[in-house]
């Protein structure tokens, strides 16, 4: 599992990566679904070296937290993070909530996010190990 557990990290390095160039390229819609992705796969790597099993198929950021026994451990600014991240994996998948998202979304708002989602994935990547 110790493979598992570092494809995992590696992944979701590489979609934090992808957040920051969705944000360069001003995709801001994919910044917010990168994100969510960057801490989904880490959470998942989580798992896999606490219970050294595959983890479940689900995307929802607070449900994986949970089953990683972390919800009680995870600070509340970071918390506030995770829940802010968690809707953003379902709003880019169904077109009719993209388009309203997008009005939203700008170059300030999606660099504080990713910036915030670098501190949670940093919490997250000590809790590792």
């Amino acid at each position: 599992m110790t493979n598992q557990k570092n494809y995992w990290l590696q992944i979701s390095e590489y979609d934090l990566e992808t957040a920051e160039s969705m944000l360069n390229s001003k995709r801001y819609l994919y910044v917010g679904f990168m994100c969510h992705q960057a801490i989904e796969k880490i959470l998942k790597g989580i798992y896999t070296d606490k219970f050294n099993k595959v983890p479940p198929k689900i995307h929802n950021l607070a449900r994986l937290l949970k089953l990683t026994n972390l919800d009680e451990d995870i600070p509340k600014d970071l918390l506030d993070i995770l829940n802010e991240l968690n809707p953003l994996n379902i709003i880019t998948r169904y077109p009719d909530q993209e388009l309203e998202i997008m009005k939203e979304l700008d170059y300030d708002y999606c660099s504080t996010l990713l910036k915030n989602t670098r501190r949670l994935f940093k919490w997250l990547k000590i809790k590792l190990k």
